[in-house]
C-alpha cells in the first residue's frame, strides 16, 4: 500500500515539476534569451527532465 502512495505522489509531483519547467522555458525572458544567445535556462531543463524522471519512477512504483 505504501508503494502505491509513493508512486502517486511521484507521478503528481513529476507532472507539476514538468509543467513548472515548461512554464520557465516558455516565459518571455527565456524567449528573449533564446533569441539572443540561443541558450535555454538550466532551470527549465532541470524541471522538465526531473519531472519526467519522477513520473517514470512513480509509474514503476505503481506496477
Amino acid at each position: 500500500m505504501n508503494y502505491k502512495i509513493i508512486g502517486i505522489v511521484l507521478v503528481v509531483g513529476g507532472v507539476a515539476l514538468s509543467l513548472w519547467g515548461y512554464n520557465i522555458y516558455d516565459s518571455a525572458s527565456s524567449q528573449i534569451s533564446r533569441a539572443l544567445n540561443g541558450e535555454t535556462p538550466l532551470e527549465a531543463w532541470a524541471g522538465m527532465v526531473g519531472g519526467a524522471i519522477s513520473v517514470l519512477l512513480g509509474l514503476a512504483r505503481l506496477k
